[in-house]
């Protein structure tokens, strides 16, 4: 759905804020490595080598909504990147197709994915489905969809093995790119109407909340929906040193679901018990002027740095430098740069919302905050006393996410669904 990015209504600034959603300190996330019995149903064994062999799929075809070189690319197009350029390097032929990226070429091949980019944003809906009825991007064995708020409604027009990857509901997020008539026909077609076609393809999604929220709220089938956690690539890993004054990195979109203002006014509360406290916000997007003019407004403009989008190697950087990685979401499916930072020995203070759950094991690994005024005080408690207990769990934690793994299990899933011979 149109609002993330990697990295009722809000207003930024100032002015009311939504009732945020999933708070419960219950259904607390397992933090056992993932293992067979969260992928429900018999699916086959072995390798992804062998999954391949046995299971008589040779050219997949995926659609997705956006394109990893998509400005507004996030977790979900890099998830689906990690996954589909190891399904490539495997063997299989990967066709991805995706809306167009303004000023970049149609077709591309990435890491030996062929990726065709073609119509608008909204377009993509219904011309990436007629371009596979009609074959126009060739034959297929398979067909996997990404659904992201609008679905492709394969069911009603694919034939074959299928799976569709979901990572979160988005009921959260209508109100805060469409206007109140638009976020409700939204709603009633994710969360009411496009259900029902799904009855009988399987769902991957990447975590045991997003999982509970995909069937609570969507009313999908618990036994169709499975549980593939998510990888970190091997760039993110401990080295340097830590910045002499504590750092906070705040990385992600400058969207409104992503509640940076939230992330701000924790940072300027903590900053008067921290006086030496620094905030980076790594990522764009539409909500930085705003973003910008609270800052000034709240008086901390000397110790929060706008650095907009960065390189890859920019951003492991500032996760080694950094005391804490701060997320106020309102909705994840994943919380990826949480566990990016992990994976750097950086500890994670984040809401404690579905997909949060999951990306930090709470007391061990980060801090959780039962609600957007807890942010602070979990701030300066990180990064005092209990920062050095939180970064070796952290690292500890971080060593369980494997891209190799979580492209294996989702083929795995994808391969249960080949009629037996």
């Amino acid at each position: 759905m149109p609002a993330t990015g990697r990295f009722g209504f809000r207003v930024v600034g100032g002015g009311a804020h939504p009732v945020r959603p999933g708070l419960s300190r219950g259904d607390r996330y397992d933090p056992r490595p993932m293992g067979d019995d969260r992928i429900t149903g018999d699916r086959p064994g072995g390798d992804l080598g062998s999954l391949i062999d046995g299971s008589d799929i040779r050219r997949v075809h995926v659609l997705a909504w956006r394109d990893l070189d998509d400005d507004e690319a996030g977790g979900s197009e890099l998830h689906l990147n990690e996954v589909t350029r190891r399904w490539a390097a495997a063997g299989l032929e990967v066709c991805v197709r995706t809306s167009e990226v303004p000023g970049e070429p149609t077709s591309v091949v990435r890491d030996g994915v062929e990726v065709v980019r073609r119509s608008g944003r909204y377009k993509v809906f219904l011309q990436g489905a007629l371009a596979e009825i009609l074959g126009r991007h060739g034959r297929r064995d398979a067909l996997v969809e990404v659904w992201n708020g609008v679905p492709f409604l394969t069911p009603l027009w694919a034939r074959g093995p299928r799976m569709v990857i979901q990572h979160h509901d988005h009921a959260d997020m209508w109100p805060l790119v469409l206007s109140p008539r638009l976020a409700r026909l939204g709603s009633l077609l994710e969360c009411r109407l496009a259900p029902l076609c799904y009855r009988s393809t399987p769902v991957v999604t990447l975590s045991t909340s997003s999982r509970a929220g995909l069937i609570d709220g969507l009313g999908h089938r618990p036994d169709g929906v499975h549980v593939v956690e998510p990888g970190v690539h091997p760039r993110f890993s401990p080295a340097g040193r830590r910045d002499a004054e504590p750092l906070v990195v705040s990385v992600g979109r400058l969207t409104a679901s992503k509640c940076v203002d939230v992330v701000i006014r924790a940072f300027a509360e903590a900053r008067d018990r921290v006086a030496d406290l620094r905030l980076e916000v790594i990522g764009d997007g539409p909500e930085q002027s705003s973003l910008l003019a609270l800052v000034a407004d709240l008086g901390v403009a000397d110790s929060v740095a706008f650095r907009g989008r960065i390189s890859d190697d920019d951003l492991v950087d500032a996760y080694r430098r950094a005391r804490l990685v701060v997320s106020a979401s309102i909705s994840e499916g994943w919380g990826m740069t949480l566990t990016e930072g992990a994976a750097c020995g950086t500890p994670a203070v984040a809401t404690d919302i579905a997909g949060h759950r999951d990306a930090v094991d709470d007391g061990r690994s980060g801090l959780l905050a039962a609600d957007d005024s807890a942010l602070s005080g979990l701030m300066v408690e990180a990064v005092g006393s209990r920062w050095d207990q939180l970064s070796a769990g952290a690292l500890t934690f971080a060593t369980r996410f494997d891209w190799d793994r979580t492209a294996t299990e989702a083929f795995r899933i994808l391969a249960g669904t080949v009629p037996s011979r």
